[in-house]
């Protein structure tokens, strides 16, 4: 992680923050609301930039490893609901783009994974069981994609 942190990221067996964001067409998302079932919480940087798309891409065409697990997956950006909308058509994701537009990275900040330098999230991504508490978490920098076969081992160790 670098220096340009607010604070460190959530750490493993602590409970996540109480987030609500909204999806790509303004409805509201809870974490609080989605307890019951694991959830895995993905941060990427800017919507429709190579990395980023190349990553949501790859968990796109690995869907089912996260909804064999039970897990529901949750992509957040700072970017702005409409965007976000436009970016998940063209991609044909399926699962959910949350938007911490405003305020702006409170969601990132939460986690501990804004970068108050650029104003975007770090590539942070978290498991969450069925109580809400961290059981796997992985940051990256911007620019440095993350593996798929961390998610994969850690969707199976929950």
């Amino acid at each position: 992680m670098t220096e340009a942190l607010a604070t460190a990221a959530v750490g493993i067996g602590e409970a996540a923050p109480e987030v609500t964001l909204v999806d790509t067409h303004g409805t509201p998302v809870s974490l609080t609301g989605l307890r019951g079932a694991p959830v895995a919480v993905v941060f990427v940087p800017f919507a429709f930039s190579g990395t980023c798309t190349s990553e949501l891409c790859e968990l796109r065409d690995s869907i089912e490893d996260f909804e064999a697990a039970g897990v529901r997956l949750l992509v957040v950006s700072c970017d702005p609901m409409f965007t976000l909308r436009a970016w998940a058509e063209q991609e044909g994701f399926g699962f959910d783009l949350l938007s911490d537009f405003w305020p702006h990275g409170a969601a990132a900040r939460a986690f501990g994974v804004f970068d108050e330098r650029s104003g975007t999230a770090l590539r942070g991504s978290f498991l969450l069981d069925a109580d809400g508490v961290v059981r796997w978490s992985v940051v990256n920098p911007r620019g440095q994609a993350r593996s798929l076969g961390e998610y994969r081992a850690a969707l199976a160790a929950l």
